[in-house]
């Protein structure tokens, strides 16, 4: 076991694994971060906890884990090389596993231009897979990045990484792939899949280069509610891709029942992705509809999560 956490023992146990994301609030009240927690009680394996996602500030990824974790949740800590140095971040990371949080997502992050600070200056002072490599010498070998100091204490992470598998140059996304987890990523979340039968050729290249046997992959879900969202998830997010049947079957849902197709959508997809090899477990990135995720493991089969001691 390289952490413990509970995300790992799942993964490690061949169950089928479920995590979720959760947003932190535009503000300092910890009630909203226990409010959207208790919608994920006993669904899910580990909640991810963003970090200033869309460029837009909000209550730090740390503070919000470290709420969830006093809740009883196993948290998945975001982080992203757009706002914090080597410093910051390897500071951050030593805070982060004091407090006794194990997971941590690596991540570039969302530039700056779309978010409530556009003036703001990206730091990227190192990339995503070197912040992947940095946390794995971390625990690994007790130092920190371009010294030979030895650090204190245990440090045990889980080490995350996102993969976009319909960005272009698609034929390029499972090389990246290979690159996190050659750096050091031990689970990896996907962009949220709406194409099943291209996501099918991108795992079919994952596994022909071995990827899904050194690293547990998490296929990303988002469900939808509306028409509109459907469009704009297609026309507007970077690497996704809503084919026209799910666009017409939303826009051909009764008025008012929107979401109720959308996770009817959700839930199919789900059931495919499960038979999909070399998939390990779903991220729901069901954004700001927490409420939802419990209906979705529900009514695919995945509830209740299983207990692992050990």
């Amino acid at each position: 076991m390289k952490s413990g956490s509970n995300l790992e023992k799942v993964l490690n146990s061949g169950k089928f694994a479920v995590t979720a994301e959760l947003g932190p609030p535009k503000g300092a009240d910890p009630g909203v971060i226990k409010a959207k927690a208790g919608l994920l009680k006993g669904f899910v394996d580990s909640v991810n906890i963003t970090d200033n996602q869309t460029a837009v500030v909000r209550m730090s990824s740390l503070s919000a884990c470290a709420l969830v974790s006093a809740g009883g949740f196993d948290p998945v800590m975001q982080m992203v090389t757009r706002d914090r140095n080597r410093i910051a971040l390897q500071s951050d990371v030593l805070g982060a596993v004091s407090l006794g949080i194990k997971n941590i997502l690596c991540l570039s992050g969302d530039h700056q231009c779309f978010g409530n600070q556009p003036y703001s200056k990206g730091v990227y002072d190192i990339d995503s897979i070197q912040l992947i490599s940095t946390l794995k010498r971390m625990r690994d070998e007790k130092k920190l990045l371009d010294s030979d100091d030895t650090l204190t204490g245990d440090i045990g992470i889980f080490i995350g990484a996102a993969s976009t598998p319909f960005s272009e140059p698609v034929e390029y996304r499972p090389l990246r792939l290979k690159k996190k987890i050659d750096a050091g990523a031990d689970f990896i979340q996907t962009q949220c899949i709406y194409d099943i039968e291209l996501f099918k050729k991108f795992m079919e290249r994952v596994v022909d280069l071995g990827l899904h046997e050194k690293c547990h992959i998490l296929a990303g879900v988002t469900p939808l509610k509306s028409a509109r969202m459907a469009v704009y998830m297609n026309t507007r997010v970077p690497g996704v891709i809503v084919p026209e049947k799910l666009i017409s079957r939303m826009e051909g849902a009764r008025k008012g029942k929107g979401s109720e197709e959308g996770i009817a959508i959700c839930c199919e997809l789900i059931e495919e992705l499960r038979q999909i090899d070399g998939v390990r477990g779903v991220h729901i990135m069901a954004i700001e509809w927490e409420q939802a995720v419990g209906d979705i493991v529900k009514k695919t089969g995945l509830f209740p999560r299983p207990k692992i001691r050990g």
